[in-house]
């Protein structure tokens, strides 16, 4: 049985609720790791796992930080009901994803909205413990105001040269500025901020698409994929065989793609390696390009038909890519596929 202790509000729609064991016992687990609490919701037993964003190095008290989504039952009934000096029920700790199982000199954790809380718990614990590790922390949210425990973060990171922040937001807040990487993530600000990404362990957290698109730079830039390790909103991995196969698109240097220019009334048959760009200078024709790096959006084309893999970085929007466009420098054909130009 746990009793909240203490409620902070971390941002306009994130709580951090602390607890203690009413027997005053210190707690055991490992940064990273998650339990399972179970609530009782207009007379009905909800159950709901969240990770712990809290560091075992502080045993005293747990802690859960929990943004209160639109459609969160759960969520929102803590946000609104859940005061300190209730007690609830809690199972666990539970959860292979930690740094624990993958001990190493130097780290990349990637985190997304509310998916900083296992990698705040790791911080935390290598930041308490003083131990020389290389860690460089990226952390994406929507404006700068949604930010997790920014001001911690940074002060960790004025404190200890061996920790690096970086923050990437969607957009600046309306009235205020702001001086961090602006967009979504993508393959040049990872670069920016983590040069040696290559060398480096990496955790990832944060919503299905978010962790997609992670693992689509890494895969796009020849990562070691066993080197990186990724914890699900959805459905925490508690055994190893519970972690899910991935179905992501891996270029095939063998396979053959074509690609048709319509209005050129050109084609040819190129390797999936291949970008759209490379296919339209091998059939003769130019299309305008610049960064080639999928930044500048000068090479953006239409496709009619077929499928293409694309990592930009930034060149393009959803609202362009739901249109049917893409960048010829950075997509690759994947089957036939028939461009507008």
């Amino acid at each position: 049985m746990l009793e909240c202790v203490m409620i902070l509000q971390d941002t306009h729609d994130v709580k951090t609720f602390c607890f203690q064991t009413t027997d005053n016992s210190w707690f055991r687990y490992l940064p990273g790791q998650f339990i399972t609490i179970e609530l009782e919701i207009d007379g009905k037993p909800v159950l709901r796992t969240y990770t712990l964003s809290s560091s075992p190095s502080r045993p005293l008290s747990i802690s859960i930080t929990v943004k209160a989504n639109k459609d969160g039952y759960a969520s929102r009934w803590l946000h609104e009901n859940l005061k300190e000096g209730d007690k609830i029920k809690a199972h666990g700790p539970a959860g292979l994803f930690t740094l624990h199982n993958h001990m190493a000199d130097k780290y990349l954790f990637i985190s997304g909205g509310a998916g900083i809380t296992p990698t705040l718990s790791m911080t935390r614990w290598l930041f308490d413990y003083g131990i020389h590790t290389d860690v460089h922390f990226i952390h994406c949210a929507r404006t700068p105001s949604d930010i997790i425990a920014r001001r911690e973060l940074e002060s960790m990171s004025a404190r200890v040269s061996d920790i690096k922040v970086a923050f990437a937001c969607e957009e600046p807040d309306p009235y205020g500025a702001w001086t961090g990487y602006t967009g979504r993530l993508n393959q040049l600000m990872l670069e920016l901020i983590s040069p040696d990404y290559q060398d480096r362990e990496i955790f990832c957290c944060g919503p299905a698409p978010f962790m997609q698109a992670v693992r689509d730079i890494l895969n796009a830039a020849g990562f070691n994929m066993d080197q990186y390790h990724e914890e699900s909103f959805d459905a925490p991995i508690i055994e190893e065989e519970d972690r899910p196969d991935h179905d992501d698109v891996i270029i095939d240097d063998d396979a053959k793609s074509s690609v048709t220019f319509t209005k050129s009334k050109k084609d040819t048959r190129v390797q999936e390696s291949d970008t759209i760009l490379a296919a339209a200078k091998k059939t003769g024709l130019h299309i305008p390009s610049a960064c080639q790096f999928g930044v500048c959006g000068t090479c953006k084309v239409k496709k009619i038909s077929g499928e293409v893999h694309m990592v930009h970085n930034g060149g393009i929007t959803q609202e362009q890519i739901d249109d049917g466009y893409v960048l010829a420098c950075c997509s690759n054909p994947l089957g036939d596929v028939v461009i507008d130009f």
